[in-house]
């Protein structure tokens, strides 16, 4: 029996003391997609992107708003790792999946539009085929961001840049464009016809 306990706890020392699940507490809401703990950590979370608040970008303040409601449900704060993905950054932050009750924020937020899917070194996490999927359908509805900054674009493997302006047309860029040709090919004079040559006979 002593064998049995000492093999358990040899198991037991074996195992990686980061569990995939932990809980924790939300001290304050950095960004869209930035939180700190109430040990001092920040989480940054996994697989997304959000607007950034210091460069003043398209919907950076409603994605912290955003964040900020998803956190407030009812429920225990939770953080998940994926073993694909590293656990921390550049910056010391922590790399997490972050649960309120059943929720999965990161992939909420993608939901309502308040964030882009980002696949950093293009590394696709556990839950990228439904961030994806949440980001088309967003995109589709004119959703958050979608709506509020139409002229940005859906690319999963770069950061995301909002643009509070539609793409410009042909049209608006040069002014008047011959409609018979893609693009825009300026309009040439009207051609002359018999009689101008005519009279310069």
């Amino acid at each position: 029996m002593r064998r049995l306990w000492l093999l358990i706890i040899t198991v037991s020392l074996a195992l990686p003391l980061t569990p995939t699940y932990a809980k924790t507490t939300v001290a304050s809401i950095t960004d869209g997609d930035t939180i700190k703990l109430g040990d001092g950590k920040s989480v940054r979370l996994l697989q997304i992107d959000t607007p950034e608040l210091k460069g003043n970008e398209c919907y950076a303040r409603e994605a912290q708003v955003a964040l900020a409601k998803l956190l407030n449900t009812t429920g225990i704060v939770r953080l998940q790792i994926d073993p694909k993905i590293e656990t921390t950054d550049a910056y010391g932050r922590l790399l997490r999946y972050v649960f309120k009750g059943k929720m999965n924020i990161n992939l909420e937020m993608v939901k309502i539009g308040a964030a882009t899917p980002y696949f950093y070194k293009r590394v696709r996490g556990q839950y990228s085929n439904e961030l994806l999927k949440a980001a088309e359908e967003a995109r589709a509805n004119k959703v958050g961001l979608w709506n509020a900054c139409p002229g940005t674009k859906l690319n999963p493997n770069a950061a995301l840049t909002t643009i509070a302006a539609a793409p410009a047309t042909s049209e608006t860029v040069e002014g008047t464009c011959d409609p018979n040709y893609e693009g825009c090919i300026p309009l040439f004079p009207p051609d002359l016809n018999c009689t101008v040559y005519r009279d310069w006979e």
